[in-house]
């Protein structure tokens, strides 16, 4: 729990807690504030980039949108572009997710199938082999990730209407708000019809494939007993 919700505290409550520290308690203009307090999030992406041995196409992308959004408001002086810029990486996700559905590769599975599978063999082969044959699990699939990708849509337009209609001291914890509220939203969402009836179908087909194997070995080991001459003689009774 603590390891999931880490990014989450320094995407969001580090950024929140720096702006009014550094706009309230130091004094520096909003553009200022705003600036300084993106750095947390970029670093935490550079880093976990570093870390990967290939590159994250998804993340990377996200630092380009972060970056030329903060240098572009910081060269306007606008505060309301800054603002405006943060919904640019919801977008930004929300349109990779959906495109990712239709070009049959849903992009919200490799966390999805972590979380169904809990790491066990078993049930990743479960899901492999749902996945190659059966029609209502790969819906399914594709339903998570366009939830998921339609709720970041839904919640980069409602930041930046609220950027540029509601006064940006406000709209700085507000915008916060908006984004833990619809991954809350997409998690309840996705989650109830989607990712509980995978792990059903994940769980029923590992049982399933649990009970043929151990059939399997009984007959295999009946097999052998006869083969080897130790079957047992049914006894023979004179009258």
């Amino acid at each position: 729990m603590a390891q999931s919700l880490l990014p989450l505290v320094l995407d969001v409550g580090v950024p929140l807690a720096s702006y009014y520290i550094l706009s309230d308690g130091f004094g520096l203009s909003e553009v200022a504030a705003l600036g300084w307090s993106s750095v947390v999030p970029a670093l935490r992406t550079l880093w976990a980039l570093a870390r990967r041995t290939g590159v994250n196409g998804l993340a990377l992308l996200i630092l380009i949108v972060n970056v030329v959004g903060l240098a572009m408001s910081t060269m306007t002086g606008d505060p309301r572009l800054m603002l405006a810029k943060d919904s640019g990486v919801s977008s930004v996700v929300g349109i990779a997710v959906i495109v990712s559905v239709f070009m049959g590769k849903p992009l919200m599975t490799a966390g999805l199938k972590p979380f169904v599978t809990k790491g066990i063999a078993a049930r990743s082969a479960a899901w492999d082999r749902l996945a190659a044959g059966s029609a209502p699990f790969r819906r399914a699939e594709r339903r998570f990730s366009l939830i998921w990708g339609t709720v970041l849509l839904i919640e980069c337009v409602a930041r930046v209407i609220g950027a540029y209609t509601i006064p940006v001291h406000t709209m700085v914890w507000l915008g916060s708000v908006l984004m833990v509220a619809a991954i809350l939203l997409a998690m309840v969402v996705a989650g109830g019809s989607c990712a509980e009836p995978m792990e059903k179908m994940v769980r029923a087909e590992a049982e399933a494939e649990a009970e043929a194997e151990a059939e399997r070995d009984a007959g295999d080991r009946a097999g052998a007993a006869v083969a080897g001459g130790t079957a047992p003689v049914p006894a023979v009774t004179g009258s």
